[in-house]
């Protein structure tokens, strides 16, 4: 509404102000007017009858004194003269409202009477008797002879002219508040029109329009707010933007990061969450169908108990979890606004693949740890039995120097393959490059497996389609390659199975494929099988003296992948395994 706008309040408050001051000022025009008509009234009476009575004094002509009254007198007033014998004489008047003089009106009036009897003049408002008209008379007494002159006339004609001039007066207010009226307007519009702008730049800062710009019309306070405004809403839109990027990137690691971050609040509610966060909290409900919640963005029950646990606290709590056979610990830290908890942030990390490295690791110092004990231990044995003369023929004492001279030289290539799985992973591996012919090449190395395999009643196998075809290699790090994969399928062989060896070019690629009949590896184990200190099930292992050190598969990925090659494996339990590489031409 109008009334309710700043433009209303400031126009009705204007002219509020205006007509008060103008019903005050009025009032007192309307009295002081009054009395001036009154007072003037009054005055021109008076001096009317000092005029008779001095001209009563210095004539003695009744005649002349009636004539000269007649025509000095007012239209609207009567004049009467009353000499010492007693005589009244009273003029003429053309208003026939106003009474003649009578006697009594003096003997009825005590300060009429002063006029005579004390000699002094007397004004005075009085109702004529047995009439309702009122008559101001002004009585002036003779200076040298009893007697006295009375001049009056009605108040109407004061009354009329009190009426006018409150016409005028009432009228003057009125155009006076017309004219504030269109002014208070006018003001109220001009002053409020800059306030009315910044109001709609304020409502486009709201939808964010923040270039909006608000006109500076004045120099004024009015024009030092839209300054200020304007000032304000480019600091706004800087400051907005700066939080929308740091909002953005917040999100933009938030979102990137490989572990799981959730924001909830003091009833449960997740207010953010990342992929993984949305992964694990999907696999929490997949696992426990049982706490499906009404909302998707609800806290399971089991979660939502520590994160009352955290805000009862105040402190972080570290829970592990495990689902669908991972591995997940959970930091749960309570979130303050200033010191009242609002919620807490949870940060998920699947520790699957740390607790399996772990294992892994301690499973590797282990295998290393026996492997050098068992050389080390016969080194210490049958060189104790050197020094101590127990070996007496030349054969025994050569018999312990042959083992001796074996078991050092498994303690150095199982340090060897440290060491190159060690360089290998650094990418310090160099690679001495040769072209060979890969037919020979390849019957050299099975030829090196042949005896190993008949000794355990296994079947090796080559078969190959290459024809004095050149490979460009590494032959001592392929060699590797080879040695491994064939001596790991004929120790994970049973005797009377067989251990075939595929090789064939096709498209400008070599193709290896060792395929054997033994034991296999489980499912579960075939993504971590290049993945150094791996080692499988040793009740799986045929030969069971001769172990690995876990570390032969890794070495011969690193290798594969120097010469810009891929290996894989294909494997089901008891029923053997197939490793293929393949390296481009």
């Amino acid at each position: 509404m109008f009334w309710r706008s700043v433009v209303g309040k400031l126009a009705v408050t204007i002219l509020l102000l205006v007509s008060f001051v103008l019903f005050i000022l009025t009032i007192f025009l309307l009295e002081f007017f009054e009395n001036f008509h009154i007072d003037q009234a009054e005055k021109d009476l008076q001096q009317t009858a000092t005029k008779v009575a001095e001209m009563v004094e210095q004539y003695n002509d009744d005649k002349l004194i009636h004539e000269t009254t007649n025509r000095i007198k007012d239209a609207s007033s009567r004049i009467a003269i009353i000499l010492d014998d007693g005589t009244l004489w009273v003029s003429k008047s053309s208003n026939d409202d106003l009474p003649s003089f009578q006697p009594g009106w003096i003997k009825n009036d005590k300060t009429l009477e002063e006029v005579i009897s004390k000699n002094q003049n007397v004004k005075k408002q009085i109702t004529i008797p047995n009439s309702e008209s009122k008559v101001m008379i002004v009585g002036t007494p003779f200076g040298d002879k009893n007697g006295a002159v009375y001049v009056y006339q009605s108040l109407d004609v004061v009354d009329q002219t009190k009426a006018e001039t409150t016409k005028i007066i009432f009228l003057a207010a009125g155009i006076a508040i017309i004219l504030t009226t269109i002014f208070a307007f006018f003001l109220s519009t001009r002053i409020t029109s800059p306030l009315i702008k910044m109001r709609e730049a304020a409502f486009d800062l709201t939808r964010g329009e923040f270039n909006t710009k608000v006109p500076i019309l004045t120099h004024d306070e009015i024009g030092e707010l839209a300054m200020a405004f304007n000032r304000m809403g480019r600091q706004l839109k800087f400051h907005i933007n700066a939080l929308r990027q740091e909002k953005e990137q917040l999100s933009g690691i938030v979102s990137s990061m490989a572990d799981g971050v959730i924001t909830l609040n003091r009833n449960g509610d997740m207010i953010v969450t990342n992929p993984p966060a949305r992964q694990f909290i999907e696999s929490w409900y997949f696992e426990n169908s049982s706490q499906q919640s009404e909302s998707h963005n609800q806290l399971p029950g089991d979660l939502n108990l520590i994160l009352q646990e955290v805000i009862k606290s105040e402190e972080a709590a570290i829970h592990e979890i495990s689902l669908q056979g991972r591995n997940w610990v959970m930091i749960m830290t309570p979130l303050y606004d200033q010191s009242y908890v609002r919620g807490a942030v949870a940060v998920i990390r699947d520790m699957t693949e740390e607790r399996r490295l772990d294992k892994l690791r301690k499973d590797f110092i282990a295998n290393v740890s026996h492997e050098l004990r068992t050389p080390i231990s016969m080194l210490q044995g049958y060189s104790e039995a050197i020094v101590d003369d127990v070996a007496e023929s030349k054969e025994d004492k050569k018999e312990l120097a042959k083992i001796i001279h074996e078991e050092s030289l498994r303690m150095g290539r199982l340090v060897n393959e440290l060491l190159d799985l060690a360089r290998m992973e650094a990418g310090h591996i160099q690679l001495n490059l040769e072209k060979v012919e890969a037919n020979a090449y390849i019957n050299r190395i099975i030829k090196k497996f042949n005896g190993i395999a008949q000794d355990n009643n296994i079947n090796l196998t080559l078969q190959t389609n290459i024809k004095e075809t050149f490979i460009l290699i590494d032959p001592d790090r392929l060699e590797q390659v080879f040695t491994n994969l064939i001596d790991n399928a004929i120790r994970h062989t049973n005797k009377n199975g067989f251990v075939n060896v595929n090789a064939a070019i096709h498209n400008d690629e070599l193709r290896v494929s060792i395929a054997d009949s033994g034991s296999g590896i489980p499912e579960e184990d075939i993504p971590f099988v290049f993945e150094r200190f791996y080692k499988a099930d040793k009740s799986r292992t045929r030969n069971k003296e001769k172990k690995g050190t876990g570390l032969g598969l890794a070495i011969a990925k690193n290798i594969i992948d120097a010469h810009q090659g891929t290996i894989s494996v294909k494997s089901k339990l008891d029923e053997g395994t197939t490793f293929t590489f393949k390296i481009p031409l």
